[in-house]
């Protein structure tokens, strides 16, 4: 397997920071000829994108049927936000831990275990709902358990894909990925509805357990003599403040980190703003709220589909579509018109999914394999981890002064990181130009 761009550079070195981030690859004529889907060529992956987008649909619909379910039991919304809290908080107490985890041990081995036991879990909360036994005691326990489990799969999940693919296709592979989840996003919750109202919430979380199925066979068939072996790091002290260090010492790794932070923790609260906007802006019912959801989808699912073609990753391309995504929320901010909302949020889908795909390719590819589970649990710890520190705050300005001016407030703050960044990114491009 070849290295990825920095991987040479020993831990503690100064590498030079660029604004391209490309593994070796052909260039010219056969570089162009880059397809949208060319990571499903391979078997391997072709298994792993299929599984995922059945479990990913399930995941969305017990999403759907767990806030339900606790809305129903507590008539709070706050024991809503409370379930959704205790997912997150794992992964802010101990990702970093997972990340050490994922690189110590075979990745597939891993997945097949966490993979499991998310679907045991599901299951768990299935029968205890189809019982009548369900308390919402449960319900915050299942949650906090899936987060704990979801410390370890993400990483590995995450540093999975190079191993499949290699590093040419791992940007198109990070794509297709997040198409796969938007996309699972637009049939999750309409299938939860329908299940919801015609049989309860407990066979849609019967249908979830029962969806990590898929995932499950595609990694027992997957063929290990295809897959590019990645050295396992041993157990021994400090590996957590070794992973630390490494980044600390990459500006090209920084960058792109402290940029999804910003962007999770301000920029991502759509669950806070959309639903104010339907119910306190254009006075609509949960119907809207809906179709504001699906716009956003749909230009999720475009704007990964648009990334998977893309051959090169460069951070001022990253910093500049960050600045356009927290531009477009302004703009959706204050416009007055429903339907111009609605066209607002497709695009704001597109490139906010754009962003994410960028900054996950080109963290992945500036890595050193031996690294990559512990540069992937902070990238996922500051970019999932953010939103629900984050959100209590944007919560209190859309409260306190309205919708727009939360709206805005986030937008705001999302187009100045990235601006800041994107400036940070030049300079330093600049100073390795120039001269000494």
């Amino acid at each position: 397997m070849s290295s990825a761009p920095g991987a040479d550079a020993a831990p503690g070195s100064n590498p030079t920071i660029t604004t391209t981030t490309q593994p070796t690859e052909p260039t010219g004529p056969t570089a162009a000829k880059r397809h949208m889907f060319s990571s499903l060529r391979n078997r391997n992956y072709r298994l792993f994108a299929a599984g995922a987008v059945i479990s990913n649909t399930g995941t969305w619909m017990s999403r759907i049927a767990q806030d339900w379910l606790v809305l129903s039991l507590t008539g709070s919304a706050t024991a809503v936000g409370v379930t959704t809290a205790l997912q997150f908080l794992p992964m802010l107490l101990f990702g970093l831990y997972g990340g050490v985890i994922a690189d110590r041990y075979p990745k597939r081995r891993l997945l097949l275990v966490t993979q499991a036991t998310m679907g045991l879990l599901g299951l768990a909360l299935a029968v205890l709902t189809l019982s009548g036994h369900v308390q919402v005691w449960h319900v915050y326990a299942i949650a906090f358990l899936l987060g704990v489990v979801t410390v370890v799969d993400n990483p590995t999940r995450q540093s999975f894909v190079v191993e499949m693919v290699g590093p040419k296709d791992v940007r198109n592979a990070v794509s297709l990925n997040s198409a796969n989840f938007q996309t699972a996003r637009l049939i999750g919750p309409a299938v939860a509805g329908v299940l919801i109202n015609a049989v309860g919430s407990g066979w849609a979380f019967m249908a979830n357990g029962l969806s990590f199925g898929a995932p499950l066979v595609g990694l027992l068939l997957m063929r290990k003599e295809e897959l590019h072996e990645v050295e396992l790091t041993p157990r021994g002290k400090g590996q957590l403040r070794e992973g630390l260090r490494y980044v600390a010492s990459r500006p090209e790794l920084i960058w792109p980190i402290v940029l999804v932070g910003f962007i999770g923790t301000f920029g991502f609260n759509f669950a806070i703003w959309l639903s104010a906007f339907a119910h306190g802006v254009f006075h609509a019912g949960a119907g809207t709220y809906g179709l504001f959801n699906t716009a956003m989808a749909i230009g999720s699912v475009a704007g990964a589909l648009l990334s998977a073609r893309r051959a090169v990753t460069r951070l001022r391309m990253l910093a500049g579509a960050a600045v356009v995504f927290g531009v477009l929320e302004m703009l959706a901010a204050v416009t007055p018109s429903l339907y111009l909302f609605v066209a607002l949020l497709v695009v704001i889908g597109t490139f906010g999914i754009t962003v994410n795909t960028t900054a996950n390719s080109t963290v992945q590819l500036g890595t050193d394999p031996a690294m990559r589970g512990r540069v992937m649990s902070l990238f996922m710890m500051v970019f999932v981890g953010g939103t629900p520190l984050g959100g209590p705050l944007v919560g209190w300005v859309t409260d306190t002064y309205g919708p727009r001016v939360g709206f805005l407030s986030g937008g705001l703050v999302s187009a100045a990181a990235a601006a800041l960044v994107g400036l940070a990114i030049n300079t330093a491009a600049r100073r390795v130009q120039s001269p000494t």
